[in-house]
């Protein structure tokens, strides 16, 4: 299972990959191409050619998830190709799951207190 704990790392290649790739390539991927851990329990999203199919890789504690998702009827909003990766906030991740625009999403920073009452 999925969870969204805090301090999740939400991060999208920004590069499309070749979807004929499956669930050890992706994470090797994470390894060179972003430079961080896939087994950390952070949520890698890889993008396709085609703007309507995203896969998911995640460890969840127990074993590697692969998810793949693809929209009927729209296409993902996508960050611009480059190299590296976009990191999402877990709400910016339901967004572009649902086949939303993200990129509106307006995040207002969370004052924290000063002192303990």
């Amino acid at each position: 299972m999925i969870s969204l704990r805090s301090g999740l790392r939400v991060l999208i290649a920004s590069r499309p990959v070749d979807f004929r790739k499956g669930m050890n390539s992706l994470a090797a991927l994470v390894s060179t191409t972003l430079g961080a851990n896939p087994y950390s329990g952070d949520i890698y999203i890889f993008r396709s050619k085609r703007s309507d199919r995203l896969k998911i890789v995640v460890w969840d504690g127990s074993g590697m998830v692969l998810l793949t998702k693809i929209l009927e009827d729209r296409h993902f909003t996508w960050p611009p190709v480059g190299d590296g990766a976009v990191h999402l906030s877990a709400s910016e991740m339901a967004l572009l799951l649902d086949g939303l625009d993200w990129t509106k999403v307006d995040q207002k920073p969370v004052k924290r207190p000063t002192k303990i009452a």
